[in-house]
């Protein structure tokens, strides 16, 4: 087990060595926390787009569902007739430059995994660029848009915003509700008071004080052909390799299983880099991967390889919610 992997175990479980990682805990604490209150004093080089901003992202290291969410919020927004802009980190990526246009046909190692998704999936467009804010500016100077999602970036506070959605895993929590690096927080947990609104990845109803959301499979789709198959296409107790390269790779696991399927597992790094020798697996089975993953294998994809959709389905309640603030951003369009 790779060392990020126990202290990712001891953050979520607990180990008394922790302790000694707590002078660390203040100096960052008092960091994120100094930084935070010059955004709030409006100090600093801050940038306000001139259309609705609102951010995505979670306090937590690890995976939160956080892409399927913001491919939620695109096709809704888009259903409404609204024109939608995103803007990513682009973790991973290697373009010629930055800011960088993602587009479908590029590859995952120039486009960045996640953002290779999104468009791929919703056609939206969208820019990355460490600097969001100069991946606003490259992105409204090259698209009329009424609407821009921050594909993460809670902590990048040379963006202003109107809304501020923070994820967590309702499984996992908070961890043991330190910051780094004595714990999974990358602000205290006082932030999470000030952001517009909290989601639980997993949550079966709204918890006090939050939004449910569910990750609902409805597919296998052949990384090959792109032929789509319902969740019946493999029996109950198939037996198969599953390989997850997220923040939560557990997470994807149990879904298999929920499906009633032996999923042998592969748990790579968040964001993993493959290759057809790294996913050559005995014995020969069927491979199912995460969406996020089979961007980056489709290259080398064999005819027996599938990812899983899944869709992000939030509560009726944050649908109404979030309908309400669109509504009082964007008057005059929704």
């Amino acid at each position: 087990m790779a060392m990020s992997d126990r202290l990712l175990r001891a953050w979520y479980t607990g180990h008394p060595l922790l302790t000694l990682l707590r002078p660390l805990e203040c100096l960052y604490r008092r960091v994120v926390e100094r930084k935070r209150a010059r955004f709030v004093a409006g100090e600093g080089q801050i940038y306000r787009a001139p259309v609705p901003l609102v951010v995505v992202g979670n306090i937590t290291v690890g995976g939160t569902g956080k892409t399927p969410l913001i491919l939620w919020l695109i096709e809704h927004c888009q259903r409404k007739g609204l024109r939608v802009g995103v803007v990513s980190r682009g973790y991973g990526a290697t373009p010629p430059q930055f800011p960088w246009r993602v587009s479908a046909e590029q590859s995952a190692a120039q486009a960045g995994d996640e953002p290779l998704l999104i468009v791929q999936r919703t056609g939206v467009p969208l820019m990355i660029d460490p600097d969001r804010s100069r991946a606003v500016k490259a992105l409204l100077a090259s698209e009329s848009l009424d609407l821009i999602l921050s594909d993460d970036g809670m902590q990048h506070y040379r963006l202003a915003r109107d809304l501020e959605l923070v994820l967590i895993d309702n499984a996992r929590g908070l961890g043991n509700g330190r910051c780094l690096p004595a714990g999974p927080l990358r602000e205290p947990v006082e932030r999470l008071q000030s952001v517009d609104a909290v989601l639980y990845n997993g949550a079966c109803s709204d918890p006090q004080g939050g939004f449910a959301f569910e990750l609902k499979p409805t597919a296998l789709i052949n990384l090959l052909t792109g032929e789509r198959q319902p969740l019946d296409y493999f029996p109950a107790e198939q037996a198969l390799h599953a390989v997850a390269g997220i923040g939560n790779p557990q997470r994807f696991f149990t879904t298999l299983e929920t499906l009633h399927w032996r999923p042998i597992t592969h748990a790579f790094a968040d964001h993993a880099l493959y290759s057809a020798e790294a996913l050559s697996f005995t014995p020969q089975l069927p491979v199912v991967m995460t969406e996020k993953d089979a961007v980056k294998c489709r290259g080398f994809a064999s005819p027996d390889w599938w990812y899983l959709a899944v869709d992000a389905v939030p509560s009726a309640a944050f649908v109404l919610w979030f309908d309400q603030r669109l509504q009082g951003l964007l008057p005059d369009h929704v």
